[in-house]
């Protein structure tokens, strides 16, 4: 087994649409490929899928191994982009060393860790008796993961492979909830001589709401009811807001349409606002464009009281960092994402936030300061999909395999660290005990986000790293 092989079933796997919620084309090939090959499978009532492979001659006494990953992808497209995740496949170019999605997301998270665990499976390499564990919609809350039942995998040792850093070793991670508010609204007649404006902010870097919550990168939807905050004192009606997407994802377009009674004033105002702002983003997000236009439209607007507490409580979300770890220099401890908001013609609007912590108190106080934030402004608020964090052990056996193994192979230790983002570990360590953990993996940049992209060369070192451990693993 080499990174050939990981390669060539993970571009097997750009071809099958999994979208979370919607993995059942991946399902079928997980099942194909463990029948075609002899290997035990079993999946569960909700779509996980665990294949096992029986210990090699000699290696009956080892203890068995958890290798363990998610079947479905963040499906995130620019805008103009033609593509339907549920039956395209993902199309990418290969360019100085990097597989790189063209115009939509790549789904290396964590397709390229399930293509590791099948050519483990389908290898000839002497180990022990392997489970590998695929998970259904670890994006969107984890649903595979809580809904695991007991005994559906038996060794007590697992390794993770939804890491995004090649040469990092992960033992721990945030936890973290979804906060919904909803606005119910009428709309109004447009007041006389107010004509419509369309408004548009793009070109954001958007990234993954944990791992680049630190970056300092521009959030569209609180930019955009910035401008509109702003633009009150002048007068205007809010006909349509629309941003961002998944609640893992910093939002990188909004859009906004509104009533004003001087459209030019409002268009060179929105000039001058994106001039400023691009200044403010020049290094995290040169590609940020701000666009304003006369528009055509027969829509009337959002009742005026509700249209202004939305763009208040928009304005004031809590977004971004909201403290560092005490414990561990350099890693995020609480923070939250203003994901995105979405309007219905049948009179409702939700912003979707997401709040992440490894100290559980701490995340709680994050969704409770986002929950009066809205409650003020009158929206009804619920938290759903909260996950654990998983706490660090630095005495883990896998950790001490692990490191000697990179150790050897590489003449260098590995960075031992927790990560802000969450991976499903921490909610495996609360239903079936006393387990031992890591994750590692290759190097990715830009998940969560179109362009996502897999680095090749740290791919071969990921897979030397993987096969070493699992074949000389005791």
């Amino acid at each position: 087994m080499n990174s050939s092989k990981v390669l060539e079933i993970f571009k097997e796997i750009t071809r099958i649409p999994r979208e979370s919620g919607h993995e059942g084309p991946m399902i079928d090939f997980l099942e194909k490929f463990a029948s075609s090959r002899g290997l035990a499978c079993k999946k569960d009532s909700i779509g996980n899928i665990c294949i096992t492979r029986e210990a090699s001659p000699g290696k009956e006494d080892v203890p068995t191994l958890v290798l363990q990953g998610h079947q479905d992808m963040v499906c995130e497209k620019l805008g103009g982009v033609q593509h339907d995740f549920l039956k395209d496949p993902i199309e990418y170019v290969v360019e100085d060393g990097w597989m790189i999605a063209k115009g939509t997301t790549l789904g290396a998270d964590d397709g390229i860790g399930v293509a590791a665990m099948l050519a483990m499976l389908e290898s000839d390499l002497p180990m022990g008796r392997i489970e590998c564990v695929f998970t259904i919609s670890e994006e969107t809350g984890m649903d595979g993961a809580f809904g695991m039942e007991s005994g559906f995998f038996t060794g007590r040792t697992l390794i993770n492979l939804d890491s995004e850093d090649e040469g990092q070793m992960f033992i721990g991670c945030a936890g973290g909830l979804d906060t919904f508010a909803r606005f119910t609204y009428e709309r109004e007649d447009v007041n006389p001589g107010y004509l419509p404006v369309r408004l548009e902010i793009g070109g954001a870097m958007g990234g993954h709401s944990g791992d680049d919550i630190n970056k300092e990168r521009a959030n569209t939807v609180q930019l955009m009811s910035r401008f509109l905050f702003e633009e009150l004192s002048h007068g205007l009606q809010l006909v349509l807001i629309s941003g961002g997407n998944k609640p893992n994802a910093i939002a990188r377009e909004c859009e906004a349409i509104i009533t004003v009674p001087d459209r030019t004033a409002t268009i060179a105002r929105f000039k001058e606002f994106g001039e400023a702002v691009r200044s403010e983003y020049f290094k995290s997000d040169p590609g940020l464009c701000f666009d304003a236009a006369e528009y055509r439209c027969t829509e009337k607007p959002v009742d005026s009281d509700v249209a202004c507490r939305l763009i208040l409580s928009l304005f004031s979300c809590p977004h971004g960092v909201e403290a560092m770890s005490q414990d561990i220099p350099g890693l995020v401890e609480t923070s939250s994402n203003l994901a995105s908001v979405r309007m219905s013609r049948k009179g409702l609007i939700e912003v979707v936030t997401s709040q992440r912590s490894s100290i559980t108190s701490a995340r709680k106080m994050m969704a409770a300061k986002v929950e009066a934030n809205f409650t003020l402004a009158g929206a009804q608020v619920e938290h759903t999909s909260e996950y654990p964090g998983w706490k660090p052990n630095l005495d883990s056996h896998i950790l001490k395999v692990c490191v000697e193994s990179y150790r050897k192979l590489f003449g260098t230790d590995p960075e031992v660290k927790a990560i802000h983002a969450g991976l499903e570990c921490g909610l495996f360590g609360e239903k079936f005990g006393d387990l031992d953990m890591i994750s590692f993996g290759p190097t990715l940049r830009g998940v969560h986000a179109p362009g996502e992209k897999l680095e090749l060369s740290s791919l071969d070192k990921f897979t030397d790293h993987l096969v070493d451990v699992v074949t000389n693993f005791r």
